[in-house]
């Protein structure tokens, strides 16, 4: 990862791919993602039950696949408690690799991205492995060179299950730690435990950690540990939290909403989100952020149907790098502002 204010041009990350043009981790919208001019590309992942690590958002499988067509293959579906609540699904966690490599991706949020619907039934689910031999397949032979940043999602809910997402992924990327595909990795959680204990294991030892903060709320690690009393992640972005957090991480990626900017004043003067990566850069902390989205539903009221002026506010306040549903129009304005060499 670029140390702050090294480089001129800010990180442009393909967030689960191209999700604005095909259904989320898909290779299709991996793919085309690089060829929109990403400079990463982001999966999450979460473990299947043999323990192979899923590339999918959440656990959760009945939205963003074609499971509730194939009960008789997969059973009801079941209610369990999870972090987002009681919820009736197929969870990946129940299921073998093998089982789930004979899904279909389904587009995730219909009603917003209708168009994606043409593409449903026509991709495989894909394992991190996979993704990693995708990514290398591209930076050998086309020529691209996309890096990886993954997320490890539920940590510490998945650890109470008997998952161990650090070693798991240690497990999952064995023998492939020497591909090109996996230099300049970034690891990246909304959990700090997890990115400690990767770094304690050893796990990708040159990879960079990166801390996920939400706009509101408590990490699920610190609420399991801590309860009532566990603190914020609007204490990460206070000075001492910001210290602490940069004792062990390489990087903070606080969600879009952190960074102030609410209508077409603050995208030409985005002050409030200059000061926060003013701040986390002085203790040398990278800042990136998630995730920027063409549709009116994910921007401000006052800038509804003008993403890129809304975009444009937040490449203004400094990042080093963005998440992007739309990595074709991201990069244009990234290019506009500060060419690549």
């Amino acid at each position: 990862m670029n140390a702050p204010n090294q480089h001129k041009c800010p990180m442009l990350i393909g967030h689960r791919g191209a999700p604005a043009y095909r259904p989320e981790h898909t290779a299709e919208g991996y793919l085309l993602a690089v060829r929109q001019g990403a400079d990463a590309l982001e999966p999450d992942v979460v473990p299947t039950r043999d323990g192979v690590l899923l590339v999918r958002h959440e656990p959760m499988l009945g939205a963003s696949t074609d499971i509730a067509a194939r009960t008789t293959e997969f059973g009801p579906a079941r209610t369990l408690s999870t972090p987002d609540g009681m919820l009736t699904d197929w969870f990946a966690h129940d299921f073998t690799w093998e089982q789930l490599g004979s899904l279909r991706a389904l587009e995730r949020i219909p009603r917003i991205r209708p168009a994606n619907t043409v593409c449903n039934g026509t991709s495989a689910l894909m394992r991190l492995r996979e993704l990693v031999q995708l990514v290398e397949h591209e930076r050998t032979t086309a020529g691209a060179r996309p890096r990886l940043v993954i997320e490890l999602k539920h940590a510490s809910w998945f650890r109470g299950l008997g998952f161990d997402l650090a070693a798991l992924l240690e497990r999952e990327l064995a023998g492939l730690w020497g591909s090109p595909a996996l230099e300049g990795l970034v690891i990246e959680s909304f959990e700090g435990d997890v990115l400690r204990d990767v770094r304690r294991r050893g796990v990708a030892a040159d990879a960079s950690l990166v801390y996920l903060l939400e706009s509101e709320g408590v990490p699920h690690d610190r609420l399991a540990r801590d309860g009532a009393h566990a603190q914020s992640y609007a204490s990460d972005l206070t000075s001492p939290g910001l210290d602490a957090v940069a004792e062990w991480a390489d990087g903070i990626s606080p969600s879009h909403l952190l960074l102030g900017v609410r209508d077409e004043a603050d995208a030409a003067h985005p002050q409030a989100g200059r000061r926060l990566v003013e701040r986390a850069h002085a203790r040398g902390l990278a800042v990136y952020t998630w995730t920027l989205r063409p549709e009116d539903v994910f921007l401000p009221q006052a800038l509804a149907g003008r993403p890129e002026t809304y975009w444009q506010g937040i490449l203004r306040t400094g990042v080093d790098g963005v998440f992007a549903d739309a990595p074709d129009r991201v990069r244009a304005l990234i290019d506009a502002q500060t060419p690549r060499a």
